[in-house]
């Protein structure tokens, strides 16, 4: 975080005007510019129109441009005699994981010239480069005690300071107010600021018709560069790239809109982190050691290739080579045996987990106790895997005995006839014939979500009726069924009560892709099922795309109604896995 917002206020002959509110510890908020607002849009991209009492309109625009460190702010008169229009930047200079404060380390000299002005922080961060139609005055100060209702519900830090070195200003009877804020050192592009603002302007709408519908543009934002190549980003505003949410995006975000390219460069920047059969559950930045916390990463991405190859049958000779090896490096590092335990058992099957560790999707933890440890052979697990044998088959014999042998023991050992559902683990803990019978949303990948079955007839039928009847919101699978032993309604309170609740009840949109898939499967892939699933299933989520992120869908809701949105606004894989299922359903 480098510059956290600012302060606006209309300057005019018979007194000043704010345009802008902020919230202040312990609850109050000043001055009352939010109480001009008189409209709002998100189309083509933010704006809001104030009116003043004295009859003037003025109207408000955001802008980020598309693969720049580089934000646009603009306001320009709609009515009225208007007057001067003063801004003063809010700055700090942080991680997004902690809070400002004030003191006498924050640089708040300005290098201005021309039309820019520049300020340098703290030693080590990027420069905060702006450039502008308006006047600037050095002025600083400190704004203090921001309140932020939202930490403050999280049980989080949720008071800051941040510094403001001085005020722009504007004539807006003269034309636009021009703002441009970037987070990097670039040199001007020798036109005026307007007239900079007008291209990006351009440019934006250019590429926002590309895309053909809402889900499609907003999936845009989550895929971005590293390095020479390309990732995605698991969230926003606080996640970075994570190797299972990215694999797991990527079929709805690439493959479902045809961005191929990018589902490439995806692929062949996360197969050069193959160690021993195992993928980093985030990618390490420079100078950090990779984590490899996770049993799942690594087959998401044996099936995200297996999806990606089957759409680019022209995909180049030493691309297919690079992502097939690297398919065979996780095969056999996890037949033979990795970290954590990850081993291919007597039966086929794959176990995983060590004690104190949290290996799969649910991943929670409260200080030293692993809320889902699911340490043995999880469901879900089983069916990646025995789908990464299927794939890696296809090529060699070698694996074909092995799936075999999975698939006679997923049968025999999964089933639980009396609740018509899967063991959402068995051989608990790596003690034999031991199982938990929990109703959790994981058995649904054994019917849907991947590209084989391991699971189909009446059992098939029989899950997908139970998870249907026990699990499913208009939001997404919850994460244990109602009824069930830890059962959490509501996602809420501090971080240890929020852990504790993650996967225990909480509904998780991402889940609705293998759901809905496994729905259309058991009634025979027929048009009249996904026209039933899309009106069913489809439809009613994409009518929450604004109640969180605008545009996008949340990371998790409420288990209990009305399943409120809950943690990240924008998820990735929320968003890939509703396009992917547009695609399906089509």
């Amino acid at each position: 975080m480098l510059v956290n917002g600012f302060e606006a206020w209309l300057e005019t002959p018979t007194g000043t005007v704010s345009l802008t509110s902020q919230r202040y510890a312990p609850d109050v908020v000043y001055p009352d510019g939010a109480r001009h607002i008189e409209a709002f849009a998100t189309d083509p991209w933010p704006s809001w129109v104030l009116a003043l009492p004295d009859g003037t309109r003025i109207e408000h625009e955001v802008l980020v441009a598309s693969g720049r460190a580089a934000t646009v702010l603009t306001w320009r008169l709609r009515a009225g005699r208007g007057g001067t229009l003063a801004v003063r930047p809010l700055l700090s200079g942080r991680d997004y994981h902690a809070l400002h404060h004030e003191n006498p380390a924050f640089r708040f000299a300005a290098d201005a010239a021309g039309d820019c002005v520049a300020w340098h922080p703290y030693p080590g961060l990027p420069t905060i480069v702006t450039r502008s139609n308006g006047a600037y005055s050095h002025q600083p100060d400190w704004y203090r005690n921001f309140l932020y209702a939202e930490e403050r519900a999280r049980g989080l830090d949720c008071v800051e300071d941040l510094a403001s070195p001085g005020v722009f200003r504007w004539d807006l009877g003269r034309g636009e107010a021009v703002w441009i804020l970037a987070a990097q050192e670039q040199e001007p592009d020798g036109h005026e600021p307007a007239q900079t603002v007008e291209e990006i302007r351009s440019a934006e709408r250019e590429r926002r018709r590309m895309f053909s519908s809402r889900l499609g543009r907003a999936a845009d934002a989550y895929i971005v560069r590293r390095g020479s190549g390309k990732t995605v980003i698991a969230g926003y505003p606080w996640f970075t790239d994570w190797g299972r949410d990215t694999l797991i995006s990527l079929r709805g975000l690439c493959l479902a809109t045809g961005r191929l390219d990018d589902a490439r460069a995806i692929l062949l920047e996360w197969s050069a982190a193959v160690s021993n059969g195992m993928l980093p559950n985030r990618f390490p930045d420079r100078g950090e050691a990779p984590e490899f916390n996770s049993v799942d990463a690594a087959l998401w991405f044996v099936v995200a290739v297996h999806d990606f190859l089957d759409a680019a049958p022209d995909a180049a000779a030493h691309d297919r080579q690079a992502l097939d090896s690297a398919v065979d490096a996780i095969v056999s590092g996890y037949a033979r045996g990795t970290r954590y335990g990850i081993r291919a058992d007597d039966d086929g099957l794959l176990a995983a987990g060590q004690p104190g560790l949290q290996l799969t999707w649910m991943d929670a933890r409260v200080g030293d106790r692993v809320v889902t440890p699911r340490i043995g052979k999880p469901v879900e697990v089983q069916a990646l895997w025995l789908n990464a044998l299927h794939i890696a088959g296809r090529r060699s014999e070698r694996w074909r005995s092995l799936e075999a042998r999975g698939r006679a023991a997923f049968a025999a050992r999964f089933w639980n006839d009396a609740a018509g559902a899967l063991h959402d683990v068995v051989d608990v803990d790596h003690r034999a014939g031991t199982v938990d019978a929990t109703i959790r949303p994981n058995q649904i990948f054994a019917v849907g979500g991947l590209p084989v079955q391991v699971l189909d007839g009446e059992r098939a039928r029989r899950v997908v009726d139970t998870v249907e009847a026990r699990l499913a919101t208009p939001l997404g699978l919850r994460s244990l069924a109602p009824g069930e032993p830890g059962y959490t309604p509501h996602y809420r309170g501090g971080a240890s009560e929020r852990d504790a609740a993650y996967h225990q009840g909480t509904v998780w949109p991402w889940l609705i892709g293998a759901f809905v898939e496994a729905w259309v499967r058991v009634r025979g892939s027929t048009a009249e099922a996904r026209r039933a699933a899309r009106a069913r299933f489809l439809d009613p989520l994409l009518g929450h795309l604004d109640d969180a992120g605008l545009g996008h869908l949340p990371e998790i809701a409420d288990g209990a109604a009305p399943h409120t949105p809950r943690g990240c606004p924008f998820q990735a894989w929320s968003v890939g896995e509703a396009l992917r299922l547009t695609r399906l359903l089509a």
